[in-house]
């Protein structure tokens, strides 16, 4: 028996991956990652890093992508609620600049997966949320890049004001100005 179910969004490759919940008299069990389930699934089997991270409420991460090594991620909420959204950047796409967007709470037991080529990013909705990550790659900050994380452009409606951004958010590019920069076609299609 699988321990994952897939649900489709509307934008190729992007998906949610439910977890199932084992529940017994002593509560419950589940397999957070487990490679020949994500595999058969067709999501990214290899984890090369676990990261985690915790979060006040309005605090906005993102959005993010990585293109050497290509960086998959896997973003699923262990405590509070998060409004994940990913963003497709793949140059060609016919997806390019589409953006999805879901609030999850901890306790839903599911992982949001973007290949790589989306653009990844997150809003805390409560404090001290924490939010973990599968990624299929070691991270390169020489070989990470953002997009800006209000591109009027692509209209994401963040629940709430942003309480606080990194400086490399706050100066990412808008989509446009990184697709027609010298690395916009590195996710080409």
């Amino acid at each position: 028996m699988t321990a994952i179910r897939i649900e489709l969004t509307p934008i190729p490759d992007l998906v949610v991956a439910h977890l199932t919940v084992f529940p017994d008299a002593r509560g419950s069990f589940r397999e957070l990652f487990r490679a020949e389930d994500f595999a058969a699934a067709g999501l990214p089997s290899t984890v090369a890093q676990i990261n985690h991270s915790r979060s006040a409420r309005g605090v906005v991460r993102g959005l993010h992508f990585q293109w050497d090594p290509p960086m998959a991620k896997c973003m699923r909420v262990s405590r509070g609620r998060a409004f994940v959204v990913a963003v497709d950047v793949r140059r060609g796409a016919a997806s390019c600049g589409q953006a999805w967007w879901r609030e999850v709470r901890a306790g839903e037991d599911l992982w949001v997966c973007a290949p790589a080529g989306f653009a990844r990013g997150l809003q805390a909705l409560e404090d001290d949320t924490e939010v973990e990550y599968l990624c299929s790659a070691p991270y390169h900050a020489a070989h990470e890049g953002g997009i800006r994380w209000d591109d009027p452009a692509i209209g994401i409606p963040w629940p709430l004001p942003a309480t606080s951004l990194s400086p490399k958010d706050r100066a990412a590019p808008t989509l446009a100005d990184w697709l027609a920069g010298p690395l916009g076609g590195v996710f080409n299609t």
